[in-house]
């Protein structure tokens, strides 16, 4: 379940009370029915407040209602396979979310009662998360795998990703004197809320903001991000080009960003390769470019080279730097597991390439192609600084968290299709 927390939205409007007014009318009357369950419109309207209290990016009364929706059918799941939340679990996973705002349970429930959201709304919200996250361990777990080949090209992925330093941003800061905080979070919802492209968010903030940057559409000159506030640069790293933040209130006002483009540098190394190689000296370039081509990859060249050659082939794992030039350009053209020939005087040199990878990569995982007696963690270069690589276990959970994330909306988009929802 995805769980939102600005700190910076929570610490603003907690402290100004900046939350949607209440529904006007019949609060307790059904708002939606999901299968045999009910949710009223006060449920509603409590959702649609706590929503906005935590940052979530959209806080209006229709994502409150399907937000209770989703609930609903994530509590219906579980009761059907008979998994339970103790007082234990509720507790510990009150705790464990208060805690994001510097808070323990009882301390955020205090400030949620202080903007008129009653307590009960934050344990049904943590249950229906617990619960759920035991649902999908219990159907889905079984089924999510990571492969080998998966994490080396996500590592690759991130290697070769430049880091993002720079950014080019567009605001839009709409005024929130005391008593009109509500208001202007409304304002900033309906601009943010259809996604807008860059000359929309322009012509918004040309209408609305209250900066000088408002008579260029909000547009800002090239920034660094470390040069931006340590609690706005997760939320800026985290946009793509082309997306617009979730409103955040600040003192005074409810700010938007609009992304519009990044700059970033390579990690140190990103570009360097260790090679994994074989070579085998041969009586002539024949020789070589008929076993060359029979042989199918690194191991098989043990067997068809036959016992008395397979005892003359090297194995190394180098980088590029250390690889001698001749056999460096040969394995500049081939492919993990094909074979050139390189003449030597009267023979020749057969070389194969078993593996490449970033020489980050490697420092990261030495390849499990190499012989163990080979020694290859003296041959992966170490540069002065790796820029911050994950490791390769780091890899695997981000994908597997992944995989099970995109499984469970899965899942819950099969329970919203089997279930009978309606409106009275």
């Amino acid at each position: 379940m995805r769980h939102y927390l600005s700190g910076i939205a929570l610490a603003a409007v907690i402290a100004t009370g900046a939350v949607a007014p209440a529904l006007a009318q019949n609060l307790f009357a059904p708002a939606v029915y999901v299968n045999q369950a009910v949710v009223t419109g006060y449920e509603v309207d409590q959702r649609m407040r706590f929503m906005q209290v935590i940052g979530a990016p959209e806080a209006g009364i229709e994502a409150a209602r399907e937000a209770l929706v989703d609930d609903r059918l994530r509590i219906q799941a579980a009761n059907e396979i008979g998994i339970e939340i103790t007082p234990e679990g509720l507790q510990e996973g009150m705790e464990e979310f208060a805690a994001r705002a510097g808070l323990d349970a009882a301390g955020f429930i205090a400030q949620l009662e202080r903007a008129g959201i009653e307590d009960g709304v934050f344990r049904d919200f943590i249950e229906a998360g617990t619960v759920w996250r035991e649902v999908v361990r219990a159907r889905l777990l079984p089924r999510v795998q990571v492969s080998d080949a998966e994490v080396d090209q996500e590592l690759q992925r991130a290697i070769e990703t430049p880091i993002i330093d720079r950014v080019l941003l567009s605001e839009l800061i709409i005024p929130a004197p005391p008593g009109q905080e509500a208001q202007a979070l409304q304002l900033a919802e309906r601009i943010a809320g259809p996604r807008p492209n860059e000359a929309q968010f322009a012509e918004a903030a040309r209408a609305y903001s209250a900066t000088p940057s408002a008579e260029a559409g909000g547009r800002l000159e090239l920034l660094a991000l470390d040069n931006l506030p340590p609690s706005l640069r997760p939320i800026i790293a985290s946009l793509q080009p082309g997306q617009v933040s979730p409103p955040l209130p600040v003192e005074g006002a409810v700010v938007l960003f609009f992304l519009r483009d990044v700059q970033g540098t390579l990690r140190p190394g990103a570009r360097e390769q260790v090679l994994d190689y074989l070579t085998l000296r041969m009586g002539s370039v024949q020789d070589a470019a008929v076993l060359a081509a029979t042989v199918r990859g690194c191991d098989d060249l043990y067997l068809q080279a036959g016992p008395e050659a397979a005892a003359r082939v090297q194995r190394q794992t180098a980088g590029q730097g250390a690889i001698p030039q001749g056999i460096a350009a040969r394995l500049a053209s081939l492919d993990p597991d094909e074979a050139g020939v390189i003449p030597a005087g009267a023979g020749a040199d057969l070389v194969m390439l078993c593996a490449r990878q970033p020489a980050l990569a490697a420092q990261a995982q030495v390849p499990v192609t190499a012989l163990p007696a080979d020694g290859v963690e003296a041959a992966v270069p170490q540069p002065p600084q790796a820029g911050g690589v994950p490791t390769r276990e780091a890899v695997r959970t981000e994908l597997f968290n992944r995989k099970i994330n995109t499984a469970a909306e899965g899942l819950l988009a099969d329970l919203r299709a089997d279930a009978i929802i309606r409106r009275p």
